[in-house]
């Protein structure tokens, strides 16, 4: 995979990693050598969500047998995965965007070691909003996620860039735009 660069993006539910990733593939258009991977999914797509390619758990696993993912794992019943396009892609020397999984970061880390961590963030307030404006989860399940994220924690200091998404997307993804487009 040499020459290319590994931007794996994770935050907790409702941080705006979506949205902040979209801002900058919006934003840099065609003009960057950046490539954004899409997600598979076993989780109907919508037009609020994530852009995702949306499986069936059966092509999803089919998919797997096969060796097409470059990364994939589980979180909250659901199987994600990125495509082993994005190994060419880095062969390519493109800069490629995975929305990642704070669980599967380990084994990002083994398999891509100078994977360059970025951690959008927001507050507890916000995340709880968000998430109930997304509509996808009962109360239950979004105490759960909320839980889930304060004993997940944050990244130790100097592991990631920290992008705070708090305030105006604009600012997050500004601030995401010029991370990518240096060397």
């Amino acid at each position: 995979m040499s020459g290319g660069r590994l931007v794996y993006v994770v935050g907790a539910s409702g941080a705006g990693k979506d949205s902040v990733i979209r801002y900058a593939r919006e934003a840099l258009g065609e003009s960057a050598c950046v490539l954004f991977a899409h997600r598979y999914i076993t989780r109907p797509a919508n037009a609020q969500g994530e852009n995702h390619i949306a499986l069936s758990k059966g092509e999803f696993m089919l998919r797997k047998r096969h060796g097409l993912f470059a990364m994939d794992w589980q979180s909250h019943g659901f199987h994600y995965g990125i495509g082993v396009e994005m190994n060419a892609w880095l062969s390519e020397c493109f800069t490629v965007v995975v929305n990642g999984s704070r669980g599967y970061l380990p084994v990002a880390r083994r398999r891509y070691p100078t994977l360059e961590l970025v951690w959008i963030t927001a507050g507890p307030q916000e995340l709880t909003a968000r998430l109930l404006r997304r509509g996808r989860e009962s109360s239950g399940e979004i105490a759960a996620r909320l839980t889930r994220n304060r004993d997940f924690g944050e990244a130790p200091s100097g592991e990631a860039v920290h992008i705070e998404n708090d305030g105006a997307l604009e600012q997050a993804g500004s601030r995401f735009v010029e991370l990518l487009k240096s060397a």
